[in-house]
């Protein structure tokens, strides 16, 4: 049976940690009210970090509630997401949505960081010089 633990191995700890991936984000996905940044790792597997400022989510019972709610859906999804850091910042108005909705917005951002960093060769944007 699969495992799927939130041990301290699959967590961001460390400030260096978060500052590579802000550092290096290869993909960004954003709602109004979260954004998710994702950096390719040397493990072998996804890790997930938090930045959920007192300024954005003013009580604690909402930063835990939101914590709680990605930590879930990040739980479900790991074993399909390549190995990669995800820190998962807040923005205002995230409080105002109910549990379903953050799941659901949250389950969907999982699903569009799924492709791999390394597209096809020639993705990249061509521009002319004139």
């Amino acid at each position: 049976m699969t495992q799927y633990g939130f041990g301290r191995e699959v967590r961001l700890l460390k400030p260096a940690e978060f500052k590579r991936v802000f550092d290096n984000t290869e993909l960004r996905g954003s709602t109004p009210q979260l954004l998710v940044l994702a950096s390719a790792n040397s493990q072998h597997q996804s890790r997930l970090g938090f930045v959920l400022a007192k300024k954005q989510i003013k009580h604690a019972v909402d930063r835990n509630r939101v914590k709680r709610l990605i930590r879930e859906s990040f739980r479900h999804h790991q074993h399909k997401l390549e190995s990669r850091d995800y820190v998962i910042l807040a923005r205002s108005g995230v409080t105002e949505l109910d549990n379903r909705q953050l799941r659901e917005m949250i389950d969907a951002l999982w699903f569009r960081l799924k492709r791999p960093i390394h597209g096809k060769a020639g993705s990249k944007k061509q521009f002319r010089k004139r």
